[in-house]
């Protein structure tokens, strides 16, 4: 079977600027499949390219096993999109938002019906189906952005920072449901700055930067490779501490105020600066995501 997208060799160029350069990957039917990387990576400007607003300027890319560029339209009644901008009406209610939008997708007005209250009560909004959305929470309109992706029922789902500027109560309230999706077999693509929320909802991702991908494979896979499972951290480290991790042969970030051990078990280790230096002050964690993200792509803020 046709993977849902096929990406081979995606460039874009805006002038004289590369913004993605040679990007590849697919995603399987029933997949949740992620975009991570610093502002500026080439993640939206892929998104972009991926449902038809951005023309490619080179490479080849296929939905369904269709060409986009041969096939947009029939493409796009296949596919749910959730950008990062709240654009939801605030003339029109809840309810009058989904059945608006529906009619983008030729919906009789019955089943755009139907499915709007569905939507509403599976996101928990079918209370506030008669509010005006400027109403509603920034939880409660992230929710409902999500629920409209959802009105056409595509076989494709593209989440652009879904749950970004909410708060950790909304946040898992909108894990839960695209959790859920999951299971019934939606495919998705998620971009999003939170690395516990791609580490939790996709299967497999890449990370990008400077509009190209680092590293492809399985959040716990990339984990492993690239941080080990255990992190060692060291505050204020004196120079006695950077020496005996040197000659010991131990991998380390020098932060300066703090020094980053991976290692696939710092038990040892941290056995050992305990009694050494006891005035050390360390904390032994589980490797993440996160760690992975910041060593491949720095620690620089991007503005």
């Amino acid at each position: 079977m046709d993977a849902v997208i096929a990406a081979k060799n995606l460039n874009k160029m805006f002038g004289n600027l590369t913004a993605v350069a040679d990007v590849s990957f697919s995603v399987a039917a029933g997949e949740c499949f992620g975009l991570l990387g610093p502002n500026g990576a080439g993640k939206t400007t892929t998104i972009r390219m991926l449902y038809g607003f951005s023309p490619l300027t080179s490479g080849t890319l296929e939905l369904f096993g269709k060409s986009i560029a041969e096939n947009l339209c029939d493409i796009k009644f296949r596919i749910g999109i959730c950008q990062q901008d709240n654009s939801l009406d605030p003339d029109l209610t809840v309810l009058e938002n989904l059945m608006v939008f529906s009619r983008y997708f030729d919906l009789p007005r019955q089943t755009a019906a139907d499915r709007a209250l569905k939507l509403l009560a599976f996101f928990g909004l079918e209370h506030r189906a008669a509010a005006k959305t400027s109403e509603l929470s920034g939880g409660m309109q992230r929710r409902l952005v999500v629920a409209r992706s959802l009105i056409n029922q595509p076989d494709l789902l593209i989440l652009d920072e879904p749950t970004t500027g909410l708060d950790p109560q909304s946040r898992q309230q909108v894990w839960t449901r695209l959790e859920e999706l999951k299971r019934s077999g939606l495919t998705i693509l998620l971009t999003t700055h939170y690395m516990d929320e791609a580490a939790r909802l996709c299967d497999r991702l890449v990370i990008m930067d400077h509009g190209k991908v680092l590293v492809e494979g399985k959040p716990a896979d990339l984990v492993r490779r690239h941080v080990g499972r255990e992190v060692l951290e060291i505050t204020r480290p004196d120079q006695s501490v950077r020496d005996f991790l040197a000659q010991r042969g131990h991998e380390f970030e020098d932060l300066g105020h703090r020094l980053l051990v991976y290692d696939q078990s710092c038990n040892g280790l941290f056995a050992d600066l305990a009694e050494q230096f006891r005035d050390a002050d360390c904390l032994l964690r589980m490797g993440t995501l996160e760690d992975v993200f910041l060593r491949l792509t720095g620690r620089a803020l991007r503005e």
